[in-house]
């Protein structure tokens, strides 16, 4: 039977291996493993995999994760393979067989989730970003508004299992397997979504129905709005051609929006009978459109300026 426990659980029962200096000092030689692709101390590119790693550092001893980057650097993690909530890898140790390692994230319930996409939502930038497919840089702030966190932050957030001697747990396999499955977030952040219960189908289509519901709502608003403002047409009509104060300091900026083509991200491809791929029609078509409103806006036919990052 395996080990089993939570970060910071079992780890004072290990036959006198707590500084992984027992078993798999000298693993076996591993063919076709995933070698990690980083070089020097860092293991991801982008934020929300080196946040995952930073995570899981503060949760894991020095010594195992010293023994676990060099198992990650040497392709001792044979195979890496999503399962409900978490992942299963196979990692090559001193023995012939290797070792089953698998990592498991508390996923958030439905009633957070809930709270996690009404934030979302109610940000437009979030919302156009991740109808995209991009990780907003500020979503831990929606997720902490929500009273919750997206990354593990103590020691019930994960749960991780190896069958290998050392009882100590996290062991250096598992923390192997850790540093290759930062990476996989490099190359899709909506893992960490699905190990917290939720998949990009389920959140894209969450958030699209709410941007909806706020849409048919905000023309009614505007309407009671003005009705409280604008004097009937007949008592002001010597004033009709003229310019409200309410306009004087309106200005009107024209520059490339920061997600490209935010509206037809949002609303994903339309559901019609047709062997055309009519989203990436319109996308040439609006391309063609902003590009020539920017030139007509920059009669130079300059670059307009782009969003501050």
């Amino acid at each position: 039977m395996g080990k089993k426990a939570a970060y910071g659980n079992g780890g004072n029962n290990n036959n006198g291996n707590t500084n992984g200096n027992g078993w798999g000092m000298n693993p076996r030689k591993a063919r076709g493993g995933i070698k990690a692709h980083s070089e020097g101390d860092e293991f991801a590119k982008n934020w929300w995999a080196r946040r995952w790693i930073e995570s899981m550092e503060r949760l894991v001893p020095v010594a195992r994760l010293e023994r676990g980057r060099y198992y990650a650097r040497e392709g001792q993690v044979l195979s890496l393979e999503e399962i409900k909530n978490g992942v299963a890898a196979r990692v090559q140790g001193s023995r012939a067989k290797p070792y089953l390692v698998t990592i498991r994230m508390r996923p958030l319930s439905n009633e957070q989730w809930k709270k996690v996409l009404d934030v979302l939502a109610d940000r437009a930038i979030f919302a156009a970003q991740l109808l995209a497919g991009e990780m907003p840089a500020n979503i831990e702030n929606a997720f902490a508004t929500a009273g919750v966190s997206l990354f593990p932050v103590s020691p019930g957030d994960l749960m991780t299992e190896c069958n290998c001697p050392d009882w100590a747990n996290p062991c250096k396999h598992v923390a192997a397997t850790h540093y290759i499955l930062g990476e996989r977030f490099d190359e899709d952040p909506f893992l960490l979504f699905r190990l917290r219960g939720r998949t990009q189908e389920a959140i894209l289509n969450g958030l699209r129905q709410r941007r909806s519901a706020s849409s048919e709502m905000e023309p009614e608003l505007m309407a009671e709005s003005r009705a409280d403002y604008v004097p009937a047409l007949e008592a002001d009509l010597e004033h009709f051609w003229e310019m409200g104060s309410g306009l004087q300091s309106f200005s009107v900026q024209v520059k490339a929006p920061a997600i490209h083509l935010p509206q037809l991200q949002r609303l994903g491809e339309p559901e019609l009978p047709t062997q055309l791929t009519v989203k990436g029609e319109l996308e040439d078509a609006y391309d063609a459109i902003s590009q020539f409103a920017l030139m007509v806006a920059y009669g130079d036919f300059s670059a307009p300026p782009q969003d501050e990052e």
